[in-house]
């Protein structure tokens, strides 16, 4: 179990916007950062993150919370996980006390894949640097490979010894279950026997953005004709080798900065050019580029620079992947190596200023490459470059921008010398053909998730109550400790004995004028969440003069964070202008604070007194009703002149 006190300084040192700016880029809008969801689909920004509360919400998902919040939500971090990961962060050193064997065993099963995981990298890493066929084999292939003891160390290399169950062994006398063993596959489990997967292989930990290991790269060393030259875990609850690009973790935080992401084929291709000094690089792994691993980099640029081999197969998968990069939105760019060379051999050979203007003089914009490249298997060959054309116009079709398909169109019409006229014919027949197979598709996703509405579907009833219960949450949250001056109707007797309203004015805290009224009404809140939250911020506003939002969202259960930060991110977004359409008349933008809180409390009131109203009419129908209908009917009329006389104080008619 962590400290207190390490959890104190974890919150008081990390910042919202640091971490989550090394999962999504994040620009500036106004006094927040805005950036692309990093759990849903989209192409416009919806996730805000506020610095001075040191919140976040992602409204296109519904997600929201405080920094650790997030880590838990993006990365599946347990609390104590995101605790330790932000201490690593901002070099705070963890105090805990030992788990004991049954917390051990309380952990859930994907929790216990990912500590097999780091079990097995460290056991890795332990054999390469600490015994002798790991040294004399290993880390001579690593430094063969030209990469110095600080890059292996950086990216967590390794060593699997040449024996059957070197690995399975050690994991189950140190306590590990061998069905975990299996499911990360790392040992594989055959009637009675087990056995290592990566026997005799140099390892490559793959790591999530945070750096959690969920799988490993390994390649064989020995000239073994049957057993393949890579091999990587298998699929699992934690790895999904389509949604994870091998060296992100290193990369983000340069990726944002550089505004360019550049996209390798193998592990050492990544090693090598993080040695040199380009950090901004990762590899899809061997794999075959996806959609998801794309998205993992649109969170932090929308700039890809495509690497790759000068070999004819290495330049095929890289056309194939450009689109997928076009389709969602993203600018591409294409550079190869001269013959013979690849990234890895390429940036081995030169020094950083080298390797940076060869990047910066041969990156083509993806046309110019698409038609030289093409252009060399058409030759003269008059139907050759017509397919050559309708592939090119192909990918232009797939970029969602219609300003930038219309640029590229003429670009490819320069390069291709051929009208504009035809290929803007030819771009619109693609893109209706698209557009109807999508359309096909929708239709047949529709019936087949088809379901059957009531044939009278009444629209969803505005709960008014639960609106104003959290904007009293909201006001307490903004403007709680701050003192105003609120003027209150007051009824009085006048010298012809009749009630009048006059005004009274009083200064005290907003939280204190809130918390009277609501006692002097009896009022509670009708939602548990609400009640919650104002049991604790009143609690804490009587018990100090400071009160700070950011500290406050820290000392609740994530729930309540929640619950919290969606809250005040909705004020950030709405700023409670929309009110009128759900018959609440609070004008926040023309009035003071004062004005607000009592426009809520008078609201609050009158909808109460509403409510009330409605449950005696009911009664008078009632079989149970045995008071008779005079003693009702005597409470409706003094709640109708309640509801007047509220009426009068808001100085409009409900």
């Amino acid at each position: 179990m962590i400290h207190k006190a390490t959890v104190d300084a974890v919150f008081e040192a990390a910042r919202v916007e640091e971490v989550i700016g090394d999962f999504v880029q994040l620009k500036k809008a106004g006094s927040n950062f805005k950036g692309l969801s990093p759990f849903s689909e989209e192409k416009t920004p919806s996730f805000m993150v506020s610095p001075v509360k040191q919140i976040w919400k992602d409204f296109s998902s519904g997600k929201g919370g405080n920094v650790v919040a997030f880590l838990m939500e993006h990365e599946h971090f347990t609390y104590p996980e995101a605790i330790k990961y932000l201490a690593k962060k901002y070099n705070i050193e963890v105090e805990e006390t030992e788990q004991t064997d049954e917390q051990k065993q309380q952990a859930d099963e994907r929790e216990s894949m990912f500590l097999v995981s780091e079990f097995a990298n460290t056991f890795f890493q332990n054999s390469l640097h600490k015994t002798e066929e790991g040294k004399a084999i290993g880390l001579t292939y690593f430094k063969e490979r030209g990469f110095t003891e600080d890059t292996i160390k950086k990216f967590s290399l390794g060593y699997s010894p040449n024996s059957w169950d070197a690995f399975t062994a050690e994991a189950i006398k140190k306590g590990y279950n061998l069905d975990y063993l299996e499911k990360t596959g790392l040992t594989i489990v055959k009637e009675e026997k087990q056995f290592d997967r990566f026997k005799g292989r140099v390892m490559f930990p793959i790591q999530s953005m945070s750096g959690r290991v969920l799988g490993f790269g390994g390649r064989i060393l020995s000239n073994e004709k049957k057993a393949a030259k890579y091999l990587n875990s298998p699929e699992s609850d934690i790895y999904h080798k389509s949604k994870i690009l091998y060296g992100i973790s290193h990369a983000k935080q340069t990726i944002a900065k550089e505004d360019n992401c550049y996209l390798v084929e193998g592990y050492t291709d990544v090693i090598q050019f993080y040695q040199t000094g380009i950090k901004n690089v990762v590899s899809s792994s061997g794999t075959a580029l996806t959609t998801d691993q794309i998205r993992l980099i649109n969170r932090l640029t929308k700039n890809i620079t495509v690497l790759f081999d000068s070999d004819a197969a290495g330049m095929r998968a890289s056309i194939r992947g450009i689109d997928l990069i076009l389709e969602q939105g993203m600018n591409v760019k294409v550079c190869s190596f001269p013959e013979g060379e690849d990234p890895d051999s390429f940036a081995k050979q030169n020094t950083l200023e080298e390797l940076t203007t060869y990047l910066e003089e041969n990156a083509q914009d993806f046309i110019s490459f698409k038609a030289s490249l093409l252009q060399q298997e058409s030759k003269d060959d008059p139907i050759k470059k017509a397919e050559l054309i309708r592939d090119m116009v192909t990918s232009i079709s797939k970029i969602p921008d219609v300003i930038k398909r219309e640029i590229y169109v003429r670009e490819c019409s320069r390069i291709m010398d051929i009208s504009e006229e035809v290929l803007f014919d030819t771009l619109a027949q693609i893109r209706n053909v698209d557009i109807k197979d999508q359309r096909k598709q929708q239709k047949q996703s529709q019936k087949s998730m088809e379901v059957v509405k009531p044939a009278t579907e009444k629209p969803q009833k505005v709960d008014r109550q639960h609106l104003l219960e959290r904007s009293i949450i909201g006001v307490l949250l903004l403007y709680g400790a701050q003192e105003e001056e609120f003027e209150d109707m007051m009824l009085k007797e006048n010298e012809d004995g009749e009630l009048v309203m006059e005004p009274e004015v009083h200064t005290a805290k907003v939280f204190e004028k809130i918390y009277l009224d609501l006692q002097e009404d009896e009022i509670e809140f009708a939602h548990d969440n609400f009640q919650e939250i104002y049991g604790a911020i009143i609690n804490q506003l009587h018990q100090t003069e400071e009160f700070k939002v950011d500290v406050f969202v820290n000392t609740v259960s994530p729930e309540i964070a929640s619950e919290i930060t969606e809250i005040l991110m909705n004020e950030e977004k709405y700023k409670i202008d929309r009110w009128h359409d759900k018959e609440i008349h609070v004008k926040l933008k023309k009035h003071s604070v004062s004005q607000y809180v009592n426009d809520i409390i008078l609201n609050l009131r009158g909808h109460l007194v509403g409510k009330k109203i409605e449950e005696l009419k009911e009664s008078l129908n009632s079989p149970e009703n045995n008071e008779g209908n005079h003693d009702i009917l005597s409470d409706i009329s003094d709640y109708l002149y309640l509801r007047k006389i509220l009426s009068d104080k808001l100085n409009r008619v409900i």
